[in-house]
């Protein structure tokens, strides 16, 4: 194949992995993969931490000639008998789907009580959001979402996948991956910046858990200039699936009980789709520079132009083009999604640390 017909030439996320993701924000807490014991085996573990117990069928080389029906229905009993769950989602991975295994009638004849949605999903789809349209899609059927729900979240996915291809690390087929800039410079720099008197404005703009983090960044300068002329805006209204709403209302409350209440614009999946709504505050605003964290290059970069850009975000591969967008610090927090699973509070931030230590 010639290297000008390929999408990307670097890994992208798993349909497979955003199908499990989204049962988790539905409130399901047993997913059951349905295919080989080490599928998917990293994220599996790191949503346990979540509270999303992850089972698998385990299939192995015979089954996937000869079928997983029976071995299937026997996982559903075994979860709902051991773990009493609320909801459960059978999730597909390559091999049940090539096989052309049929998910919806095991879970008939498992004889289970417990609600559960069968996800028809691989991990052969180009878009990660397959996954998460293929989850939603039977969970609005079953009558956990409503209909107006299933399509805000089908604008909001088209949205984000607009951006990661515009601007984002689906820009281009290869992305040299980068560490950014080192934190203390970045941090002494926006320091300088907020004691100057200048006119700023600090933005979290996250994919939702994710805020956990982000969050602290803007609490650490907030609490070491809380007097500079600063607007802080942040994307924690109420909307979207279940534990998305109520992660935002955490962290909310945890900012106003350290005395910072931002602008609130945008909800916690609205980040791909909140960039124009973002830039034209940044235009009412008219400030000398910006500290802006989660999902920098949501914004569109015209509404950034003249203004001294502070960014942070936690891809490296989404260093080079912030950079190319005229953002002169960029800074990443490595391993600050595993650091942000499972946990109620405001986790501190690499970034939040130097920013604390400098003041």
């Amino acid at each position: 194949m010639a290297v000008n017909s390929m999408k990307y030439m670097q890994p992208r996320p798993s349909s497979i992995v955003a199908a499990l993701y989204t049962a988790r924000d539905l409130g399901v807490d047993v997913a059951i993969l349905h295919g080989p014991s080490g599928c998917s085996f990293k994220h599996a573990r790191l949503l346990e931490e979540d509270g999303l117990r992850v089972l698998t069928t385990s299939l192995a080389d015979h089954e996937f000639i000869f079928g997983g029906q029976q071995p299937l229905e026997a996982v559903l009993r075994y979860a709902e008998e051991t773990f009493s769950p609320r909801r459960i989602a059978v999730v597909g991975t390559c091999v049940s789907m090539i096989i052309g295994e049929d998910l919806q009638s095991a879970i008939r004849n498992a004889g289970i009580s417990t609600p559960a949605i069968s996800v028809e999903i691989h991990a052969g789809f180009p878009e990660n959001i397959d996954g998460v349209i293929a989850t939603l899609e039977p969970a609005a059927a079953a009558g956990w979402i409503s209909a107006d729900e299933l399509l805000r979240q089908k604008r909001l996915l088209a949205s984000a996948n607009e951006v990661e291809r515009l601007r984002g690390a689906a820009s281009k087929p290869y992305i040299e991956p980068s560490r950014g800039d080192l934190k203390h410079l970045a941090a002494q720099r926006l320091l300088a910046l907020a004691r100057s008197g200048m006119r700023g404005v600090a933005i979290m703009n996250a994919k939702k858990e994710t805020a956990y983090m982000f969050a602290d960044e803007l609490l650490a300068l907030h609490q070491a200039c809380p007097a500079a002329p600063i607007t802080y805006i942040a994307n924690l209204e109420d909307r979207g699936l279940p534990k998305v709403r109520e992660d935002a209302r955490r962290i909310r409350e945890e900012l106003r009980e350290n005395d910072l209440v931002p602008v609130l614009c945008g909800a916690l999946d609205e980040y791909g789709a909140n960039g124009e709504t973002l830039g034209r505050e940044i235009q009412a605003l008219s400030p000398e520079f910006a500290f802006i964290v989660g999902v920098p290059h949501a914004i569109p970069p015209e509404f950034l132009r003249g203004i001294e850009c502070v960014s942070v975000t936690n891809g490296p591969r989404q260093v080079e083009p912030l950079k190319e967008q005229g953002h002169r610090y960029v800074v990443v927090e490595i391993d600050l999604h595993p650091r942000t699973l499972g946990v109620t509070h405001i986790v501190e931030s690499e970034l939040g640390a130097v920013i604390r230590s400098m003041a």
